[in-house]
């Protein structure tokens, strides 16, 4: 995609743009809102962010950054009873880690509640709004069906005076949470559903996070959104598709307080659905307040949070949703192609280690028993400038178990009794024999090795057709992987309301691995969020829990797509 170049005359290049961009490129061009351009990410702090905000971000801020704009941080705090600063510290962590930055343009809601609620008095005054008493049962109950119209309300037509006096002391706190609202008088036979008289405030008692007890009374989010968008100059205000019904109202709203200088314009994208996934965050909730799963960082939640713990990288996630693209259709995404992401972008920075996930020990006899040599090995055969480290290699090693068979089917070019193969980075051995214990299990595998074909000696470039991993058995340090996999075994959990979706949690998506050897290497470069190839297993990184002597290392995501072709079979 190709970035659009800014003049002074606002002249703007728009090849390859996508619609959302199209758009705001085309309002430059025609000079509205003075030729200012500035977007807004606005979440409600209710909870973790997921991935389908992740698109809303690069969406928000990534044009912001293409056309030379502003794009704000707003929290929409509007509701009390769910708020915590946890989720705010949360949201502006997670912004960042993606590769944002809102400056100093943090606002909140709760900012405009003396503006928004004297507009509200304004609108009372002038015969456009109204207390109602009904239960909100019944205001459902009246406001009719797309086909059939409202009712209108039995307090619809109270006085000015009345709503006044009524609204005021609802915000005192002079009467009980759902015994009264306030709501907009427009058109209860609109075939608009959100025209028919909605509810512009309600009765909220929770103490609010930033604004104590000061209010009795909180903006729904129709009113507050659109205002809140107007009196912070914003000119785009992208949201998902879910939004388009709501448009005529944001606009009926703005119309209140706009004028022909300036005026928000709401614009809308497919939202980011992705298989083997719930995006509700009240589903969510529910998978950590039941200990379902580990928390909102949980590596299998689809959280950022959680990406981040599992090991994604920011580029990873924002190539994911530039190859996915905003259109105007609702789409379910497949994961596989998140992952896709994920493993392209970790080919690329992640530095390759050793690990043996299944030890068996393995002596080489002919080499000296007290005898230690370094080898040296590639840090990212992709990355030139990454160097190289040492690695220790002794007379005993462990490989992986699975890397050996006694009796091994054709084609098998791992190592077997009389074969060859090549430890990666070191030397050819050779199998020559086994030790068992009682129950015929495999406990040694006893080996030569030809010291000629280490790398730079005349043998090395002899051909083997298998290289193993392996780790010093003397110099392995023990650690912890989780292996994550998909939270959910059923490919669109949505799909099947008759289900209870915590039926459909995917029962293997986490299996504890205790006692893996790593090299010395990875355990003393074990930081969080640095990411790692096991060769031939997979990518990891160091789990924050993680510390010396404990070591825990999360699979990020093995190094192909055994899932998929599993599904196949």
């Amino acid at each position: 995609m190709e970035t659009p170049e800014v003049n002074n005359t606002n002249e703007v290049e728009t090849r390859g743009l996508n619609f959302v961009e199209q758009i705001v490129a085309d309002d430059l061009a025609a000079g509205k809102n003075g030729g200012r351009l500035n977007t807004r990410f606005p979440p409600e702090p209710n909870g973790y962010l997921h991935i389908g905000h992740a698109k809303a971000i690069c969406m928000d801020f990534g044009v912001a950054e293409k056309f030379g704009g502003t794009c704000n941080l707003r929290f929409d705090d509007t509701n009390p009873v769910k708020e915590d600063v946890e989720y705010v510290d949360s949201i502006r962590e997670d912004i960042k880690w993606l590769g944002f930055d809102w400056g100093d343009r943090e606002y909140y809601a709760s900012d405009y509640f003396p503006k928004l609620y004297d507009l509200a008095i304004r609108l009372i005054k002038e015969g456009k709004a109204y207390v109602d008493d009904q239960t909100s049962e019944q205001i459902a109950a009246q406001k009719g069906t797309p086909t059939v119209p409202g009712v209108d309300s039995p307090f619809r037509n109270r006085s000015v005076q009345e709503n006044l006096d009524l609204f005021e002391r609802m915000n005192r706190g002079e009467f009980d949470e759902g015994s009264r609202v306030l709501r907009a008088k427009i058109d209860m036979a609109s075939s608009n559903m959100h025209f028919r008289d909605p509810i512009m405030y309600r009765i909220i008692k929770t103490p609010h996070h930033r604004t104590g007890t000061t209010w009795q009374v909180y903006p729904m989010y129709d009113f507050a959104h659109g205002q809140s968008d107007y009196f912070e100059g914003v000119t785009h205000s992208i949201c998902t598709l879910e939004f388009v019904p709501h448009r005529p109202l944001y606009d009926h709203f703005i119309d209140e307080i706009a004028d022909e200088s300036y005026r928000p314009r709401q614009i809308e994208f497919n939202r980011l659905n992705l298989t083997y996934t719930v995006m509700s965050k009240r589903k969510l909730l529910q998978l950590v307040n039941e200990g379902l799963v580990n928390g909102w960082d949980d590596p299998r939640m689809p959280t950022i949070s959680g990406m981040r713990r599992r090991g994604y990288t920011p580029a990873s996630v924002r190539n994911f949703i530039d190859l996915i693209g905003y259109t105007k259709y609702e789409a379910l995404n497949s994961i596989s192609l998140l992952e896709h992401a994920v493993r392209d972008d970790l080919n690329r920075v992640a530095t390759r280690g050793m690990a043996v996930m299944d030890p068996v020990k393995l002596v080489i006899t002919n080499y000296p028993a007290d005898q230690t040599e370094m080898v040296e090995m590639e840090n990212n055969p992709e990355d030139p400038a990454s160097g190289t480290h040492q690695m220790p290699f002794s007379r005993e090693i462990y490989i992986e178990r699975d890397d050996f068979m006694e009796n091994p089917p054709k084609k098998f070019f791992r190592l077997a009794p009389g074969g060859e193969v090549r430890l990666k980075g070191a030397y050819i051995i050779k199998c020559t024999g086994v030790e068992k214990d009682a129950d015929g299990n495999i406990t040694e595998i006893q080996c030569t090795y030809d010291p000629e074909t280490r790398s730079g000696l005349p043998g090395s470039m002899r051909k083997v057709k298998g290289t193993l991993h392996w780790v010093s058995a003397a110099h392995a340090v023990d650690a912890t992987a989780r292996l994550y996999d998909r939270l959910f075994a059923v490919e669109d959990p949505s799909a099947h309301p008759e289900v209870d979706f915590r039926e459909m949690l995917n029962p293997a998506s986490l299996r504890v691995v205790e006692g893996i050897k790593v090299e010395p290497f990875l355990a003393e470069n074990a930081v969080p969020g640095r990411p790692f190839q096991f060769q031939r297993i997979g990518y990891f990184t160091a789990d924050p829990d993680s510390r010396p002597g404990a070591l825990v290392f999360n699979r990020t995501i093995a190094l192909k797509d055994s899932w998929e072709k599993a599904q196949k079979k």
